[in-house]
């Protein structure tokens, strides 16, 4: 730990502190600029299609004006010297002079597109762009493998704190009945950016963003990638999301012989309620002594116990992950063999010919699927959603299959998601 510590002795150490390439400005961006800046890492050039953007993350910092260029050269010899600078171009973001490369759009194949040739250009990365980690994860992980570097979803966000508190668990030799998250975002299965416009301009959000949040969508993104990342599983197809309270999380998750709503163990879900902005795993025990004294220390009656986190810091948590690569070689959260797909509901009906938009759109939501229910029933991971066309009219709330449309097969995420499935990683 003591990472600003680390990272300022590392910096003495190479006469420069390490560079940090940031991709997308917008609101989780910006957090994670103004959070890289305060530990000590020089946020080196920021990538953003819109140059407003890029400006307001340096004005953050209180540094000047960036120089912006799509000069390789040019940005070089800022990035060199100490001076902001800035990009359009995210495409040349992964040859530039850094050390790491943080991707933060939100979009997958954005996401996945500078993630991949960052490792092949022999770079770190690390992501905030969940909804590319549950479709591709696995084969970026191979990809950084194969080239020596580090590949990992960031801290802050829900899925990696949840491990965290798996990891914690399973190291005092816990059971682990199940983890999750509290949901605090109504469920509107079919809001899209326009009916969540004003609520999203209350909270200075991007509306898409929002709408992924009340649709559901980055719920169960978020629980497929805890999943995948710990090996657990899936209690049933979109999970169960019962009410619950931060008193009686282990009452609600247990055995349904046990009064609960698991017809399994060992798996993910989320809960309404109070427990929002918190995440949690529940627990058992084969000792008697162990039990009593989580008992005697408030974590409930038993058998089953709740380890509680009350709060995810986003993107103010988020250069930990950096901070972990660049000083201990340590991966926060990355998929292993995945048990959890993430495939697509129609939000709307779509007439024969109509194109997809992507995740918080208008076209669909996220649903999470058991990776052998989803492989079945040919069902499409949401990720690779965007850009396809229907090959026939498809009504609101189906299950889209690969059958159902032609996908966009020119995209970097649809190309890695087709090599992961040929290799058996998926």
């Amino acid at each position: 730990m003591q990472y600003r510590l680390k990272l300022k002795q590392m910096a003495e150490a190479n006469g420069r502190p390490f560079r940090i390439a940031l991709v997308g400005a917008g609101q989780m961006g910006r957090g994670f600029a103004s959070q890289s800046h305060r530990l000590g890492l020089q946020v080196a050039v920021v990538a953003d299609i819109a140059q407003e953007r890029i400006n307001q993350a340096y004005a953050d910092l209180g540094l000047d004006a960036p120089l912006i260029s799509n000069d390789i050269a040019l940005l070089n010899v800022a990035i060199a010297s100490g001076k902001p600078a800035g990009t359009t171009d995210s495409n040349i973001v992964p040859l530039l002079d850094v050390d790491v490369v943080v991707e933060a759009t939100g979009v997958a194949e954005i996401g996945a597109q500078v993630i991949y040739n960052t490792l092949i250009n022999k770079k770190h990365s690390a992501t905030l762009n969940v909804e590319c980690d549950v479709t591709v994860g696995p084969m970026l992980r191979e990809t950084a493998k194969e080239n020596g570097v580090l590949y990992s979803v960031c801290n802050g966000d829900e899925p990696a704190e949840a491990k965290e508190l798996v990891d914690f668990a399973k190291d005092l030799s816990f059971e682990i009945v199940m983890a999750g998250k509290g949901k605090n975002n109504p469920f509107e299965p079919h809001s899209n950016p326009d009916t969540v416009a004003e609520r999203a301009a209350a909270k200075h959000m991007n509306p898409k963003m929002l709408a992924s949040f009340t649709d559901g969508s980055k719920t169960m993104i978020e629980m497929a990638a805890l999943a995948n990342a710990t090996g657990l599983g899936l209690t049933k197809r979109g999970m169960i999301g019962p009410e619950a309270s931060r008193k009686t999380l282990q009452d609600v998750f247990c055995p349904v012989e046990d009064g609960g709503v698991l017809e399994q163990t060992g798996v993910v879900d989320y809960c309404t309620g109070d427990v929002a902005p918190g995440v949690f795993v529940i627990v058992k025990t084969d000792s008697p002594y162990v039990a009593e004294e989580m008992s005697y220390l408030s974590m409930g009656k038993g058998p089953y116990f709740a380890i509680f986190r009350p709060f995810h810091l986003a993107s103010v948590e988020a250069p930990l992950t950096v901070a972990k690569m660049l000083c201990d070689g340590y991966e926060t959260l990355v998929s292993g063999k995945p048990t959890t797909e993430v495939i697509a509901s129609t939000k709307k009906a779509h007439a024969k010919g109509e194109r997809f938009d992507g995740i918080g759109g208008f076209s669909a939501r996220g649903v999470t699927d058991r990776v052998e229910d989803a492989k079945s029933d040919n069902l499409v991971p949401i990720g690779l959603l965007q850009g396809a066309t229907a090959r026939r009219d498809i009504p609101i709330d189906t299950l889209i299959t690969y059958d159902d449309v032609d996908l966009d097969q020119n995209q970097t995420i649809y190309m890695l998601r087709m090599k992961q499935d040929q290799l058996g990683l998926s």
